[in-house]
């Protein structure tokens, strides 16, 4: 039986926009463009309660709520903050499947901490997650995608739901009919006609009924009423690279201090390498000042990094060079990546198994 997860990331557009911004906080917001023919991308929880969504033009948006405040989108700003949710992840597993920026399913049967709790590798990935960019995540746990998924919606914002293997057929009894995966407006309609309300209602329909309404995805809606969903957690893409940070408790403005905190993030890293028989040959400092600005600094060797002594050595050059005199540092990460082209037929290898 497997273990899965699924995180969505809570309004994430405009929480990353309202984390950023202090005057918005507490505010509703739409990320987007407020002219008259905009669109509205994404909106924060306090705009969602006028009835404002994603896809709603800019006026109608304005309609609902007057006091609406838009703000042009940043996406290369999300990307970067998305970058970091999933490199969290991938310190847990390596079956980690992006849905996109601010959703991915986990495969946490067998984890690289030996953690026999999907439950508890859940809600510390939600508090990793919250200390690292300071923003919340809902998480959904249970046997499969689908379960794990409508999990995940349940007590949003902030939330951890768990469908528990003896929990999911009375689960899917009660489930009304359009928060089935692949159930869209149209279908629930056309299911409601037939009777179709909920779960109990879907489970009473042969395999050969539904196919005959719904087609091929007939044979799908017949297997969810059970609880049942055969679909695996596919990465996307390999491991290209390997780091860890840390967030402080307190900011630092100590280069001492910052030394010994960077010592122990690059021990980190180097356990990874090895366990993980990585070669690379790209060093990358991550710094986050305490106004949450990131900064980055990279070297390149001529070849793969194959001992910690030269790692550890780039690596508090590289610190040395950082400017704090201003701000102090909230943050500060280190990433091995580059992977040496010669040995690169051994690292395909090592992560298809």
């Amino acid at each position: 039986m497997r273990k899965i997860i699924h995180i969505d990331m809570d309004a994430f557009f405009a929480s990353i926009e309202q984390r950023d911004n202090p005057d918005l906080q507490g505010k509703p917001v739409a990320v987007g463009v407020g002219k008259e023919r905009g669109v509205v991308a994404a909106a924060s929880y306090e705009a969602r309660k006028f009835g404002v969504r994603s896809a709603m033009s800019s006026l109608t948006a304005k309609s609902l709520c007057p006091e609406l405040i838009f703000v042009p989108s940043h996406f290369d700003r999300y990307k970067e903050v998305s970058k970091q949710i999933m490199d969290i992840f991938l310190e847990y597993t390596d079956l980690v499947e992006p849905l996109s920026l601010d959703e991915a399913f986990l495969d946490v049967t067998n984890n690289h901490k030996n953690i026999t709790s999907a439950i508890y590798i859940a809600r510390e990935i939600k508090g990793r997650i919250f200390k690292e960019t300071n923003l919340t995540a809902s998480a959904g746990v249970s046997v499969n995608k689908f379960l794990a998924k409508i999990a995940s919606d349940y007590r949003k914002p902030n939330g951890l739901f768990t469908i528990l293997p003896d929990e999911v057929e009375p689960f899917v009894e009660q489930l009304k009919i359009g928060s089935f995966y692949g159930v869209g407006k149209v279908t629930a309609k056309k299911m409601h006609k037939l009777g179709i309300h909920n779960g109990a209602d879907l489970k009473k329909w042969s395999r050969e009924g539904l196919m005959a309404h719904f087609g091929k995805v007939g044979v799908l809606y017949y297997d969810y009423a059970r609880g049942i969903d055969h679909r695996i957690v596919i990465p996307d893409r390999m491991r290209k690279s390997i780091g860890a940070e840390n967030t402080f408790e307190h900011d630092l403005d100590d280069q001492t201090t910052m030394l010994v905190e960077l010592y122990h993030i690059a021990r980190r890293v180097w356990e990874r390498v090895s366990v993980k028989q990585f070669h690379g040959r790209t060093i990358t400092l991550k710094v986050k000042y305490a106004d949450f600005e990131i900064i980055s600094r990279s070297k390149t060797l001529p070849h793969s990094v194959d001992d910690f002594k030269p790692f550890w050595d780039v690596s508090k050059e590289m610190l040395k060079l950082i400017d704090y005199s201003q701000k102090k540092i909230r943050l500060l990460g280190l990433t091995l990546s580059n992977a040496d082209e010669g040995r690169e037929g051994k690292q395909l290898e090592l992560f298809e198994n």
